[in-house]
């Protein structure tokens, strides 16, 4: 694990061993997610953060224990980026309302 600013990151054997996968599945959901993309250093090597791993763990809930396809999960994902961005404009106009009273 490394410090990346003020984020922990972890090399991508790291995050495999984290999430008990070999590095080349991270390696082939980086092509078929657009969403995962981990920091590269200047020689290249893939430092996941934190947001990363919990991104992995989602995508490997939903092919492993919910057997979506790929594309399934995809669209799962999505789903759930719209639903939170939803909440997120909700909770934001919620407060809007309340100091305008």
């Amino acid at each position: 694990m490394t410090e990346l600013g003020k984020y922990k990151t972890y090399k991508i054997g790291q995050a495999a061993k984290i999430l008990d996968l070999k590095p080349y599945v991270l390696r082939f959901w980086e092509s078929e997610f657009e969403r995962l993309k981990p920091v590269r250093t200047a020689s290249g090597q893939r430092l996941y953060t934190d947001e990363h791993i919990k991104l992995l763990r989602k995508i490997k809930r939903l092919l492993y224990a919910e057997g979506l396809t790929i594309e399934g999960a995809r669209k799962r994902l999505d789903e759930d980026g719209r639903s939170d961005f939803l909440r997120q404009v909700y909770d934001e106009l919620s407060g809007i309302r309340d100091l305008l009273g």
